[in-house]
């Protein structure tokens, strides 16, 4: 092949190229757009309150320029505090997964969103920041929520390798087996966390229910729940 002919070749290919590259950038496009997706201040009133100030949420809620306040939570948090307002996106799409989506598409569509927030924040803190075992079990939940439970257990776990008495991550993985229909599992893990949490009143509560339905099986005539009853929060 001549050098001429070499390079026709190759211009032809990188004008091939081009609008292929556009292409899968206009397709990217909804997603990097996403960076302040849509809410209605009533929405806000169910997030922690140092959603109001962080980033975004600050411009659009009332009262959310409060310097004093601003200045709290990023003395509280760190630099980190600048990546929060990922996670209030994540516990808005929770939120709304639970108590407004009208189709398990649309529920699905929510949960994954979550996700995609939670790792925002995940993938730019530190090993110690005070938050991760909370931004780590809410993940998991809402991967058991996608029915990817194997994933949402290695979560939970991690939660609990950074801190082992944050009893959340406990309930949740107890939360899960249960609904599996493991309740020795269950158990298991609540035993876990009140060992490590000797006084958490979710704890306590689910390990006595847990013995409560275990009582009301072994007696006569008992009644039964319908199977996939949701868990006791």
């Amino acid at each position: 092949m001549m050098p001429s002919q070499a390079r026709v070749l190759a211009t032809s290919s990188f004008r091939g190229i081009v609008p292929t590259a556009a292409c899968a950038l206009a397709l990217l496009a909804p997603t990097l757009a996403r960076a302040f997706p849509d809410y209605e201040v009533s929405e806000v009133r169910l997030l922690p309150t140092f959603c109001k100030y962080t980033q975004d949420y600050r411009e659009r809620v009332p009262g959310g320029k409060n310097p004093d306040e601003i200045e709290r939570w990023t003395r509280l948090m760190g630099p980190t505090f600048n990546n929060m307002h990922h996670y209030c996106y994540g516990l808005m799409e929770v939120n709304r997964a639970a108590f407004s989506s009208k189709t398990n598409l649309e529920r699905v569509h929510n949960l994954s969103n979550s996700i995609i927030e939670f790792d925002y924040v995940l993938r730019g803190a530190p090993a110690d920041f005070y938050m991760l075992p909370e931004i780590l079990t809410r993940k998991g939940e809402s991967l058991v929520g996608l029915d990817r439970g194997r994933e949402g257990i290695l979560e939970f776990q991690r939660a609990i390798g950074i801190d082992a008495s944050y009893a959340p991550a406990y309930a949740a993985m107890s939360d899960y087996y249960k609904r599996a229909g493991q309740p020795a599992k269950a158990k298991e893990w609540l035993e876990k966390g009140l060992s490590a949490s000797p006084n958490s009143r979710p704890l306590l509560r689910r390990m006595a229910e847990l013995d409560g339905s275990k009582s009301k099986r072994a007696a006569p005539g008992a009644s039964r729940k319908p199977a996939g009853s949701p868990p006791p929060e």
